[in-house]
């Protein structure tokens, strides 16, 4: 019976020891994060610091995204043997000049995607890589300094596609205006003369036209997280048909070394590119189809998969 008195009495201080052992443990964890907290807050105040003094900023991030897959009478599917696969890489570049009176701001954005599906039961098929997104995006800007967030500022911006169809359509804009940067690393630019280029070989459809430009662009990278949203649109002052806006998103978090996880996503609204689509490219086109009579639906992509930082 003594044994057994001491064996529980053992048992109840061991518990008890471990117990007031986490609890110490816990209380010692909540300065310490708290410090970290405290020194992270000093890293952004100087890396902020860094971003402002004079001179050239270069960089760039990307994501590449991939997968490969084989099936052998795998019945419960319509293709039962298959070979598929599907690649994908973005980059988000940039070369930023900072001077004491004037700003020059260089950007560019390419996402470019492929994708396969192989039928081994349809000697026909199409077996190879085909394009599936075809991003490709550069931007220039410069401003003249008013104070430390507003400037007198030119614009030239292009986008189009590079795999297929290339400047078929394209657009450029060139404008002047005020940009405003609240924050070092946002930038909003305001051109209300602004001329969009429109290149293209159905001039039935696309055409240039005159209207206000807004731009706004926010980069950031908080420890392993870098981070890229921008927003363009225009205003066309002839026709809303003639108006269109492309927000795309990156974003990249470093695992190891420069390594890590990066996720991409874009939406668009342009009107001309949707009749083209209706008119020209749709499975079945529709001859009759008009501005007025066409959905105008949104369009979209993402990509998900490794990243690396430069």
């Amino acid at each position: 019976m003594k044994k057994l008195f001491f064996t529980a009495m053992s048992l109840f201080v061991f518990v008890s020891a471990s117990a007031q052992t986490a609890e110490e443990l816990k209380s010692e964890i909540a300065p310490k994060k708290d410090s970290i907290a405290a020194i992270q807050a000093r890293v952004d105040a100087l890396e902020a610091k860094l971003d402002a003094l004079p001179g050239w900023k270069i960089g760039a991030f990307g994501t590449i995204g991939g997968s490969i897959s084989e099936f052998n009478n795998w019945f419960a599917q319509g293709i039962p043997n298959n070979s598929a696969g599907n690649i994908g890489f973005t980059v988000n570049a940039f070369a930023n000049l900072q001077e004491e009176k004037f700003f020059w701001r260089n950007a560019a954005n390419i996402n470019l995607a492929w994708v396969k599906l192989d039928d081994k039961d349809d000697p026909t098929d199409d077996d190879s890589f085909r394009q599936a997104t075809d991003v490709f995006n550069i931007s220039s800007l410069y401003g003249r300094k008013l104070s430390e967030k507003f400037a007198i500022s030119g614009l030239m911006e292009y986008r189009t596609t590079i795999l297929s169809n290339f400047n078929d359509p394209g657009y450029l804009d060139l404008g002047v205006g005020a940009t405003w940067t609240p924050i070092p690393d946002l930038i909003v630019v305001m051109h209300p003369l602004n001329y969009n280029f429109v290149f293209s070989d159905e001039d039935t459809i696309f055409e240039s036209s005159m209207g206000a430009k807004i731009v706004a662009d926010y980069t950031k990278q908080i420890g392993a997280v870098s981070f890229k949203s921008n927003l363009s649109m225009f205003q066309s002052y002839k026709s809303g048909d003639y108006s269109n806006w492309t927000w795309t998103n990156s974003f990249s978090y470093t695992l190891w070394k420069m390594i890590g996880v990066g996720f991409d996503f874009g939406l668009r609204n342009n009107k001309q590119e949707t009749l083209n689509y209706v008119l020209n490219n749709a499975p079945t086109p529709d001859p009759t189809a008009t501005f007025e009579s066409i959905d105008n639906e949104l369009q979209t992509y993402w990509t998900l998969g490794l990243s690396y930082k430069f």
